[in-house]
This record gives C-alpha cells, sequence and structure tokens, in this order.
C-alpha cells in the first residue's frame, strides 16, 4: 500500500509568533483536525478511482460516474477518518505538521 501524501494549507499560519516547542505543537494541534479529513480524503479519492477502474474491467459493470457522489463519498470518508484515527496515528500528523511549521520559520542570521 503507497503512502498517501496530503498538503495542509499553512500560508495562513504567522510562524513568527511561533517561539518555543510549545507554541509549534499547539499550533499543530490545531491545525490536526483539518489534517486529519484531508487525509482520509485523499485515501477516499484515490480507493474511488482504483473501485471505478475495476468495475470497467469486469463485462457488464460500469463504474459510477457520478461527480456528486464521488464527492459525497470523498467528504464522508474524510470526516470518518477524523473521528477514527487512533492517537498513535494523530501523533504521527501532528509531528509531521510541527516539522513543515518549522520549516517555514526563516532561519536566524
Amino acid at each position: 500500500m503507497s503512502k498517501i501524501q496530503f498538503d495542509v494549507n499553512l500560508g495562513h499560519v504567522d510562524v513568527s509568533k511561533l517561539e518555543t516547542d510549545e507554541d509549534f505543537r499547539r499550533e499543530a494541534h490545531r491545525l490536526l483536525p483539518k489534517a486529519l479529513v484531508q487525509t482520509g480524503e485523499k485515501a477516499a479519492e484515490y480507493a474511488w478511482e482504483q473501485l471505478q477502474k475495476s468495475l470497467k474491467r469486469i463485462p457488464g459493470m460500469s463504474g459510477n460516474s457520478s461527480s456528486s457522489d464521488k464527492r459525497k463519498f470523498i467528504r464522508e470518508a474524510g470526516e470518518n477518518h477524523r473521528r477514527q484515527t487512533s492517537s498513535s496515528e494523530q501523533r504521527k500528523i501532528e509531528n509531521i505538521l510541527i516539522e513543515k511549521l518549522k520549516a517555514m520559520k526563516p532561519k536566524p542570521r
């Protein structure tokens, strides 16, 4: 199984105000729900595409081409992922967010 990449828009975060490790952790914790939803949505989008490809290979079957069904599936999967992610997985994603936030902070000269 491949790793799903996610990109949370961090452009609105004022990293100049983040000084301590606790500041970074608090901001990552604030961003965590959105990151969890986006991770679940990415995985759901990939699953939807793979399912549609598989269905097209079965004689007499066709995939669901409804864009509204696809959007609903992806949205629900993202929310389910946010609610059902284990605490250890949440910590991993929070740590990734912390790394990304720290990478955005300009280095002192």
